[in-house]
């Protein structure tokens, strides 16, 4: 696919909600900007009442590909990524085979580039297949032309301090950054929910929240010790908040994600027994829902990432012992996060930009994407119709998977546009 379309003059747009003005896309720059605007022969978008943000970028996303095409592909899990509003999405490691080499990294970076929806930064893992035993081939996947700057055994933690603190010194010759699935598996043995009053009375082994924050707590320590970068994957709990924040206090280099999901749902959902609610780390308490809110919005949290985790619906549609953990993410994101956050007055638009476009650009070192909606930057763009509210319908989705939280839910929010470098992925609210 090309990546540009000539001339697009988007008529009447708030960019990050201010007032509204005129914005001229030319060769894949933002050529324009300002009221008024006249361009002879541009395809106009009327864009009166529509937010214009910076294309969104995710640090987290599960794309399956190479192994379980049965869940999603490359293809379409950039097809949801624009759907949702994003540019540039983080695709993880834990696929099969792993992507612990500079060749496989190379084939999901070659399929991202092929899909033309979003780009695709491969996330490399940390350890040679996820095991926590051997570090992976950190240099040679850095110097691969999938040019990988984060490292995660997402799905998976790297428990073992001695190897954490190798990887923590690895990567920080060439600027990369490990992140961390903060779990200590003994403490999450048999764990299927949140430890608390439901799963009590439940009967469900519970996941203490301890199990995530001592992790935290043991990394943040690493990666000062040593003067390197940890991103903290999902955070859930109040307490991993208070680490983070006492982290940063210190001036250590520690950021940190919370996902859409952890923003609005409680473990309150799980006496439903619905599987579609099983996740890693699980819904926690409405007093945790509420610490993550406030974290994000101080900016101690530092973005939204997805972890969009497709999975086919014999993995999800079954007792809720056997279900596999993960919902999706992507195609809902934007509207949950207006939802909690920017309907709540907790951020503003220009808040929304930084959270989930900027900050993740900048923690992945990511050229092109998180840049300003200014003349002269890539047109990576996304136009937000916030007056909209309906019922999620997964029939819809774009992704190959149907496993969302919000099925019947009533969020706010749709993206009609998408713009890769210029270029509609999304064109009223319809991929390309």
């Amino acid at each position: 696919m090309s990546e540009t379309t000539g001339r697009t003059l988007l008529r009447g747009t708030r960019v990050l909600g201010g007032e509204p003005q005129d914005v001229l896309i030319e060769n894949g720059t933002v050529a324009a900007a300002g009221p008024g605007l006249s361009a002879p022969g541009a395809h106009v978008v009327e864009a009166e009442g529509l937010i214009l943000l910076p294309g969104l970028v995710d640090l987290h996303t599960h794309l399956r590909e190479p192994g379980r095409e049965d869940s999603e592909t490359v293809l379409t899990g950039t097809r949801a990524a624009a759907a949702g509003g994003f540019t540039a999405v983080h695709a993880m490691a834990n696929t099969f085979p792993v992507a612990d080499t500079a060749g496989v990294v190379e084939q999901v970076w070659r399929l991202g580039r092929q899909s033309g929806y979003c780009d695709v930064q491969p996330v490399g893992a940390v350890t040679v297949g996820l095991e926590g035993k051997q570090l992976a081939e950190l240099g040679a996947m850095h110097d691969s032309a999938a040019g990988v700057r984060v490292f995660s055994d997402d799905g998976k933690c790297v428990d073992d301090a001695v190897i954490m603190r190798r990887a923590l010194e690895y990567v920080k010759a060439f600027d990369g950054v490990i992140a961390q699935h903060a779990q200590e598996p003994r403490l999450t043995e048999g764990a299927q929910m949140n430890e608390g009053v439901v799963s009590a009375e439940l009967g469900l082994g519970g996941w203490p929240a301890v199990a995530e924050e001592s992790i935290i707590a043991r990394d943040v320590l690493l990666a000062a010790h040593v003067g390197s970068r940890v991103h903290i994957c999902h955070l859930s709990t109040a307490g991993s908040v208070d680490i983070v924040r006492w982290a940063k206090a210190k001036g250590w280099n520690v950021t940190a994600e919370v996902t859409p999901h952890h923003l609005l749902l409680t473990d309150e959902l799980v006496r439903s027994y619905d599987p579609v609610y099983k996740v890693n780390p699980p819904l926690r308490t409405e007093a945790d829902v509420l610490a993550l809110r406030e974290a994000l919005a101080d900016g101690t949290i530092d973005c939204v990432a997805t972890d969009h985790a497709p999975h086919p619906h014999e993995d999800k549609d079954c007792e809720w012992g056997a279900a596999a953990m993960g919902m999706l993410g992507l195609e809902t994101a934007l509207s949950v996060v207006q939802h909690t956050m920017v309907d709540t007055g907790m951020l503003d638009w220009a808040g929304v930009a930084d959270r989930m476009s900027f900050r993740p650009a900048a923690i992945g070192r990511l050229p092109g994407h998180g840049r300003p909606v200014a003349v002269g930057e890539p047109a990576n763009l996304t136009l937000l119709d916030p007056s909209y509210r309906g019922a999620v319908n997964p029939a819809g989705f774009a992704s190959r998977s149907r496993n969302t939280p919000y099925q019947g839910r009533e969020l706010p929010g749709r993206v009609t546009h998408t713009f890769l470098r210029g270029r509609a992925t999304v064109a009223d609210g319809k991929l390309t």
